[in-house]
């Protein structure tokens, strides 16, 4: 079957599964395609950090008070690379950067407490299911940033997802948090298809101490929002191990031979 939305599922916090689903998609759109990242995280609302300017509407108004309203309401183009640079980078030709072949859409959760903990219900749990589905039918793929599984939002994202993977650090203290996450996966009749590690900078965890048990080991990089997407440019191991990822759960290899110096600015533009 042919993988178009992928949940990745943090087997901790501060795992980096935000981030790696932010680089994910910038990968995919390296390749040509357009992609999606949808915020199941809605306590944490990391994903709205990838986005520039004000936030109106939000997924978790998509899913209480605007039901009726399209998801393009909701999405929002990626902004990423360079903090001092609030514009779209410009092409060595002097062009403004915007012929990438594809793009990047975050829809994010950025909501006050009420509305918050309406989404957070049953209810409005089916409906993200079924805005999962409707990204699903509008981008090539859709990668689901998804908090430990304990929320019924992260149980709609990972019932709605054709692939799940797991995100942990890559630290003895990851790998028991990813078994655990792996019951928790299961209790909710689902199942792990693949696990990613991600190395800390802090130097605690290693690529040795997660082989074992994972299919990718991410090496560490900056975490900082304002230098992501790292993924956007460059052949070097964080993206070539991206690349492995998104083979893996997309069955479609991206060409990392594509990225223009404008490919960030691309993914700086409005749809």
């Amino acid at each position: 079957m042919h993988t178009t939305t992928l949940a990745l599922v943090g087997a901790t916090g501060g795992a980096g599964t935000t981030r790696t689903a932010v680089e994910l998609a910038a990968v995919g759109a390296r390749g040509g395609r357009d992609v999606a990242v949808v915020d199941a995280a809605f306590t944490t609302q990391g994903l709205s950090e990838y986005v520039a300017g004000r936030i109106g509407t939000d997924l978790t108004a998509l899913v209480t008070d605007e039901t009726e309203a399209s998801l393009s309401a909701a999405a929002y183009p990626l902004v990423g690379g360079d903090e001092h640079s609030p514009g779209p980078v410009p092409n060595s030709d002097g062009t403004d950067g915007t012929d990438a072949p594809g793009h990047v859409d975050i829809l994010p959760a950025r909501a006050p407490f009420e509305r918050l903990a309406r989404a957070k219900t049953a209810a409005a749990a089916r409906k993200l299911e079924r805005r999962i589905g409707e990204a699903a039918s509008a981008y090539d793929a859709v990668v689901v940033d998804v908090a430990p599984v304990g929320s019924n939002e992260a149980v709609a994202a990972v019932a709605a997802a054709d692939r799940v993977e797991t995100v942990h650090p890559a630290s003895a203290h990851g790998r028991d948090a990813l078994q655990r996450l792996r019951g928790r996966i299961a209790d909710v009749g689902a199942t792990v298809d693949g696990s990613i590690a991600v190395e800390m900078r802090d130097g605690l965890g290693t690529h040795a101490d997660a082989a074992a048990d994972t299919d990718t080991v991410l090496p560490a990089i900056d975490s900082a929002v304002a230098v992501a997407p790292t993924a956007a440019s460059g052949d070097g191991a964080y993206a070539r191990a991206l690349a492995e990822v998104y083979e893996r759960t997309f069955d479609t290899s991206p060409d990392l031979s594509v990225a223009e110096p404008g490919l960030i600015g691309r993914l700086r533009s409005s749809r």
